[in-house]
């Protein structure tokens, strides 16, 4: 059982799902045992999460904890929009947290959903989340996603600058490839996040294929990924379809239920 496998005192990554309190659960894991997690926490009360509260800051010093050194946790968070103060900025307070117990925040990303229904009278509509990626120091792996360039072959380019101000140019080779921008799209809905419906008896579901991209980005085959929130099980059927470890808690029996389900039909 789970329950089991953190109570070792010599702890080996291995893969369930545990139902509880994360920050409790966390105690139980030795320290510096994670390689990295992907998660999206219940963030503004935006969505009903079955009555249970949110409590961050104790779930932010025990993933500190139990990352290792060069771990990345990938935080995907957005901010209620209120009628009275607008944005409640509360993913930026929890990044600047994060920051002032010991993460460095490597990176600010946006998650553009593609299709977004959420529109606004008075202002444009919002369609993006941050996806704050938090290092224990530098990142101990990082496997750059590329994209194909407009250009590639060989093009006269500008080199040095001559005295008049113009530039000599040379022919040089153009890279095919390129690294992506830290401005990731993807579509949402049935479908565009998965096509595992039973998916969608979770209030708030993010995409396959953006777990997918942080894997790779981030970890190697056979590290531990962690969702401490992990809801319907996204994060953790894509670490067994990559073939990490993987290990998921959340407070709810409920969805528990439907992350066991999802990670059957891998």
């Amino acid at each position: 059982m789970p329950q089991n496998i953190i109570a070792r005192s010599s702890f080996q990554p291995a893969s369930g799902i545990v139902c509880g309190d994360c920050a409790d659960i966390l105690q139980g894991f030795p320290a510096e045992c994670v390689d990295l997690t992907v998660t999206s926490p219940p963030y503004d009360d935006l969505r009903c999460y079955t009555g249970y509260a949110f409590d961050f800051k104790p779930i932010a010093r025990a993933l500190w904890r139990v990352t290792k050194s060069g771990g990345v946790v990938v935080w995907v968070v957005g901010d209620r929009i209120c009628k009275q103060k607008g944005f409640t900025l509360s993913s930026f307070k929890q990044a600047l947290y994060f920051q002032s117990i010991g993460f460095r925040v490597h990176d600010v990303m946006i998650y553009r959903k593609r299709n977004t229904p959420f529109m606004r009278s008075n202002a444009y509509t919002n369609c993006f989340e941050f996806m704050f990626v938090l290092t224990k120091g530098m990142p101990k792996t990082f496997h750059p996603l590329k994209e194909k360039t407009v250009r590639s072959g060989y093009e006269m380019l500008p080199a040095n600058r001559k005295p008049d101000g113009s530039y000599n140019k040379v022919l040089r080779k153009l890279n095919g490839t390129k690294t992506r921008t830290n401005i990731w799209e993807y579509a949402v809905g049935l479908g565009g996040t998965t096509s595992d419906k039973i998916a969608f008896k979770h209030p708030a579901v993010f995409p396959e294929k953006l777990v997918e991209d942080h894997i790779v980005s981030w970890s190697n085959q056979g590290d531990l990924v962690l969702d401490p929130m992990c809801g319907s099980g996204t994060t953790l059927k894509v670490a067994k379809r990559l073939h990490r470890a993987y290990f998921g808690i959340d407070i709810c029996p409920e969805y528990c239920r439907i992350a066991q389900q999802r990670l059957r039909i891998v």
